[in-house]
């Protein structure tokens, strides 16, 4: 099988979206050539049969410029390929219908967000299937959508549990600087775990990610002071963002992952902390019929996590069970083998 494959970024370094690197790796494994088309292009290293074609972002070019490169390269690239997949962007969809339309080819979509805009309805008329990682990412209702469980680099996101400190207990948050994370919350939950320790117990809580908009840089602003207030600044680090690459040892030297999200879909982050066997403490709802009813929280008073994550702690527990649920259900190799299997029998 050759495909066109179209993205928003492919980059090694970026804290985001550098994940995608990976699938592309195993996209190459399962089909004769792939062609990419991605806005940005940063440090890559991928297999001789990935071709890829930058729109330019990462040299500055305007809007218009880059959306004459994507149709003089798909014009170019359409014609060789039997198949398109859209990653997370409908508007693309939009853009390629016609010219999809008239070199005959079917196109799919890969979307997990709670969002339903308007240009994923219309994307939904001009697709051939919606990939998907859980019902609870994809919420318009529609025959075209399957559900496949997320992309997980388990040969990656590995367990080391000798890399986690037997003084400290560490916890950690790791994603965009968001009001929607619920970080305040965590915040809120360690002044109380502080006061509710045993004498002798230690912690530290890491925040890892960065704000992307105003908004989001306001709330930042509102974290660090209300770090200030409560005087954890000996307890609370923010990291800053991290290239994808090197978030794995961030999960495997730490204990708890802390997922309070109100986001609604399934949080990759969510599953390579436990794919390194680190434990998780999560308020997001799409988790609830996955995990042990250990790992869920639905309150977040600030006494009731601290609490929880007290019970965490003084138990010692290093349970592989979670990492489990990942082998089985959000395995990378898995899913990049079904997707290319489905388009192939279309």
């Amino acid at each position: 099988m050759k495909l066109l494959i179209v993205t928003q970024k492919v980059d090694l370094n970026d804290d985001n979206l550098g994940f995608f690197h990976r699938w592309l790796e195993e996209f190459a494994k399962n089909a004769e050539q792939i062609f990419v088309i991605t806005q940005f292009l940063g440090e890559h290293d991928l297999p001789a049969n990935v071709e890829i074609y930058s729109l330019g972002k990462e040299r500055g070019l305007g809007r218009t410029r880059r959306y004459w490169n994507f149709y003089k390269y798909s014009l170019k690239i359409l014609p060789r390929v039997d198949a398109v997949f859209v990653h997370m962007i409908p508007m693309w969809v939009l853009l390629l219908w016609k010219p999809a339309f008239i070199f005959r080819k079917k196109m799919y979509l890969w979307y997990t967000h709670k969002s339903v805009t308007w240009s994923l309805r219309l994307a939904e008329k001009m697709v051939e299937k919606i990939f998907t990682a859980s019902r609870e990412s994809f919420r318009l209702p529609s025959k075209k959508a399957e559900i496949m469980g997320h992309g997980i680099d388990t040969d990656y996101f590995i367990l080391r549990p000798e890399s986690r400190s037997l003084e400290i207990y560490r916890i950690i948050s790791v994603g965009r600087i968001s009001s929607s994370k619920r970080i305040k919350e965590m915040i809120l939950a360690m002044g109380e775990l502080r006061k509710i320790l045993p004498p002798g117990k230690k912690f530290e809580f890491a925040i890892i990610g960065s704000p992307k908009t105003h908004e989001d840089e306001d709330y930042f602003v509102e974290l660090k002071n209300l770090v200030r207030e409560f005087q954890l600044g000996d307890r609370i680090k923010f990291i800053g963002g991290v290239p994808h690459k090197n978030i794995v040892r961030e999960y495997q030297k730490s204990h708890l992952f802390l997922n309070f999200s109100v986001t609604g879909s399934v949080d990759k982050a969510v599953l390579e902390a436990m794919s390194c066997g680190t434990d998780v403490l999560v308020a997001n709802e799409a988790f609830f019929g996955m995990l042990p009813e250990e790992n869920i929280i639905k309150k977040l008073w600030a006494v009731r996590p601290a609490e929880r994550i007290k019970e965490f702690m003084l138990s010692g527990r290093h349970d592989q069970t979670l990492r489990e649920i990942v082998l089985k259900n959000h395995n990378l190799k898995l899913l990049i083998k079904k997707i290319v299997n489905l388009l192939q029998e279309e």
